[in-house]
């Protein structure tokens, strides 16, 4: 199973770690980790690209992904930042709505930059 772990702070996403693999189906024709890979690699690129900020991430082969946002003071790039992740969040609850027995999504509120 894949477990998303979301970490809030004043409502903004602040943190997010992706662990695990669905099992849906074997490796290359897995559309569940599929979908979570690129969203979760489009919003990195995103934010790193579009928006210019400096993510602190990791990737790994074993379907890890975490990455942490710094603080932004600039607000246009807090609302940037904002519509992105929240792109993703609601991307990823999605996927969980539709295949649920292979994805889970956790939040947590009061994480720290």
């Amino acid at each position: 199973m894949i477990t998303c772990n979301i970490e809030r702070k004043d409502g903004n996403i602040v943190a997010v770690k992706v662990t695990g693999h669905s099992e849906y189906d074997d490796i290359g024709k897995d559309i569940v980790c599929a979908a979570v890979s690129a969203l979760t690699i489009a919003t990195v690129n995103g934010l790193c690209t579009f928006v210019k900020v400096e993510v602190d991430y990791l990737i790994k082969d074993d379907g890890f992904l975490e990455f942490k946002i710094p603080e932004i003071k600039d607000d246009k790039k807090i609302l940037q930042s904002n519509a992105i992740l929240e792109t993703l969040y609601l991307g990823l609850k999605s996927i969980e709505i539709e295949y649920n027995e292979y994805i889970r999504i956790k939040v947590r509120n009061g994480g720290a930059h």
